[in-house]
């Protein structure tokens, strides 16, 4: 089953910008591209909004967990705590800019490609990478209840080095 994606046909769009109220104009510089993508997702480019998106979206495609994003942030000298670091995550969120890849229930990535597109987990090193083929399909859904509908469809295949 593929998902729909906007149809954008703008290179210079931060895949997390896409959908969101205006699109941003992106000009490649990091702190500029974060303020202008904040901003078209409705949200205050507070210093610690910047300082985290800053981290988060400077380095290309990325998969996170708040406590790696807490350690980015104290070794590059930012002043957040470990809650303003997963309230801010929970925002960009909830804003559309970023996605969220939940393991097993016990660990929480967030993915700064928001495209439709699956993930490998990797136990041994506990790493999520992005499944290159983007025509992966699922064959058969089951029935979904009355009433409800599918909103997303995240597919997480667990991989182990072979003993």
């Amino acid at each position: 089953m593929n998902e729909e994606v906007p149809a954008v046909n703008d290179d210079a769009v931060h895949p997390a910008a896409r959908g969101a109220g205006h699109q941003p104009a992106l000009t490649g510089c990091p702190w500029h591209d974060v303020n202008e993508m904040l901003q078209s997702a409705g949200l205050r480019p507070t210093r610690q909004r910047m300082a985290l998106g800053w981290l988060l979206f400077g380095k290309g495609a990325r998969h996170l967990t708040a406590e790696m994003l807490y350690e980015e942030a104290t070794l590059a000298k930012v002043p957040v705590s470990l809650a303003t670091v997963y309230n801010t995550l929970n925002q960009l969120t909830d804003a559309g800019l970023l996605r969220q890849v939940s393991v097993d229930g016990t660990k929480t990535y967030f993915d700064t490609n928001v495209t439709t597109h699956h993930h490998y987990y990797l136990e041994n090193s506990h790493e999520l990478v992005d499944i290159p083929d983007p025509n992966l399909v699922l064959s058969k859904m089951p029935e979904v209840p009355e009433g409800y509908e599918i909103s997303r469809i995240d597919m997480v295949v667990r991989l182990r080095k072979k003993r």
